[in-house]
């Protein structure tokens, strides 16, 4: 397994990115932009593409770091999906709690962004099991 393999990244981020679109804009839409703060009117003046295309950018970089962890340690499936879970639980959502907490953001704009983080890098480890066997 390389170091480095541009399908199985291209293809953990945009899993982790489907699963943002599912997330924010069907099932935690309204809830979200509540908890966030967000007027009707901010959210249509936003610039989309470059929201999305930095997100879009952010999620390859985190598929590369997982991807060279693979390839280095070539795990078995099962620790894959541990890696994977456990980047998210260990240091994504931490990390974010530690934001939210310093920003005096609201609890459940916390678990609604912390259970993006765990269920994308879910699919993320998913994809790469699947491209691994």
């Amino acid at each position: 397994m390389e170091d480095f393999a541009l399908v199985p990244v291209l293809a953990g981020a945009f899993a982790f990115f489907v699963i943002g679109m599912l997330w924010y804009g069907l099932i935690f839409a309204k809830p979200w932009q509540r908890a966030a703060g967000l007027s009707n009117s901010q959210l249509r003046t936003s610039n989309m593409a470059l929201i999305f295309a930095l997100t879009f950018a952010f999620e390859m970089l985190v598929a590369m770091v997982l991807w060279h962890l693979l390839a280095r340690t070539d795990p078995p499936a099962f620790v894959v999906m541990m890696m994977a879970v456990g980047f998210a639980l260990g240091v994504m959502i931490p990390a974010i709690g530690i934001n939210y907490l310093h920003q005096r953001k609201p609890l459940a704009l916390f678990l609604i962004d912390a259970g993006h983080f765990l269920v994308g890098m879910a699919a993320m480890g998913g994809v790469f099991v699947w491209f691994r066997a």
